[in-house]
C-alpha cells in the first residue's frame, strides 16, 4: 500500500513539529483517513500531497498543544523515543532536527516558523511548497527560515560532538553521579549550563529550569544525597545517547546537551506518560 510506504517520514515529520509521538501518530492516522477518501489516481505527487496534509493537521495540533503547553505542571519537555522509531535518518539534518535539544530549542518557535524551518532542514522543500503548505509568500516563507534559523542557533554549537565523544562525556556524568563525586560531576558542568526536569505533575520534579552550574551542581548534590542512581543503563534515543534510570520509584530518561566539550542542558524526564516508547534493553 502506497500510504505505509510514507508512514515513517510521515511520523518524523509530525513529531518534529508536534515534539510528541501519541500527537503525531494521531495526525498520521488522520492523514491516512483523508487518504482513504480521496482520489488517489488524481494524486499526481502523493509524497507532496501527504506532506501538505501531515504539516497541516500537525500545525492545527500546535497551536492549541502551546495552549496547554503554557498551563504544564513544571517545564514541558518533548517526548523522547528510540532512535528506530524516529522514522528515517538518511542525513545530517534529519538527525540534527530529531535531537533532543534541537526539539526542545524549537518550542521558541511560532508553529508556522517551525513548520517551515522543519520542511526546509529536514525534507529540503522548496521554498514555493512551503509557502503552499503554510498558507504565506515565498517571501515570508524565507524570512520565517531566517529568523528560525538564527534563533536555534543562539541555542546550539555549531560544531556538534561525535557519537563517541558524547557517549563518552555522558558516561563521564553518569559515572561521577553513581559513585556520587560532585566535585567530578561539577567540572564536567558548563558555567551556563541549564537542568530542566518534566514530571507533568505526576511525579516530583522540580518545577521551574535550573540555571549554572553552581545552582545545577546544588541540585544535583540534593538528588545523590536522597537517592541510588546505580540503576542506570546507556540507550539510543532521538538519534543520541541517553541514560535510562531510576530516582526512587520512579522511572526516568536523562538527556545532555553539548557546548565546548562541557554539559550546557540536562534534560530529566520522569513524566511516565512520556517514557512509555523508550524500553532499554
Amino acid at each position: 500500500m502506497e500510504f505505509e510506504e510514507y508512514r515513517p517520514m510521515l511520523l518524523g515529520l509530525a513529531y518534529r513539529l508536534l515534539g510528541s509521538m501519541w500527537d503525531a501518530e494521531d495526525v498520521v492516522q488522520e492523514a491516512w483517513l483523508r487518504w482513504e477518501g480521496t482520489d488517489q489516481s488524481e494524486i499526481r505527487e502523493p509524497r507532496a500531497f501527504l506532506l501538505t496534509v501531515v504539516s497541516r493537521l500537525a500545525l492545527d495540533q500546535l497551536r492549541s498543544a502551546r495552549v496547554r503547553r503554557e498551563a504544564y505542571t513544571g517545564p514541558w519537555l518533548p517526548e523522547p523515543v528510540m532512535t528506530s522509531e524516529a522514522g528515517p535518518l538518511d542525513t545530517a539534518e534529519l538527525r540534527d532536527t530529531v535531537s533532543y535539544a534541537t526539539l526542545h530549542l524549537m518550542e521558541r518557535l511560532s508553529p508556522p516558523e517551525r513548520a517551515v524551518f522543519v520542511l526546509r532542514e529536514a525534507f529540503e522543500l522548496p521554498y514555493d511548497e512551503i509557502a503552499g503548505i503554510v498558507g504565506t509568500s515565498v517571501a515570508n516563507a524565507r524570512q520565517m527560515h531566517h529568523r528560525a534559523s538564527a534563533r536555534l542557533a543562539q541555542g546550539r554549537d555549531r560544531f556538534q560532538p561525535s557519537a563517541a565523544d558524547h557517549t563518552k562525556l555522558l558516561t563521564k556524568f553518569m559515572d561521577a553521579a553513581s559513585g556520587g563525586d560532585l566535585a567530578a560531576l561539577t567540572e564536567l558542568l558548563h558555567e551556563d549550563v541549564v537542568a530542566y526536569n518534566d514530571g507533568g505533575g505526576k511525579v516530583r520534579a522540580a518545577l521551574r529550569p535550573i540555571f549554572g552550574r553552581g545552582k545545577v551542581a546544588a541540585f544535583l548534590d540534593g538528588l545523590l544525597s536522597r537517592y541510588d542512581f546505580t540503576d542506570t543503563q546507556l540507550i539510543e534515543v532521538n538519534g543520541q545517547p541517553a541514560v535510562w534510570t531510576r530516582v526512587g520509584e520512579n522511572r526516568q530518561v536523562v538527556l545532555i546537551d553539548i557546548h565546548d566539550g562541557l554539559i550546557t542542558g540536562i534534560y530529566g524526564v520522569l513524566n511516565p506518560d512520556k517514557l512509555t516508547r523508550v524500553i532499554p534493553n
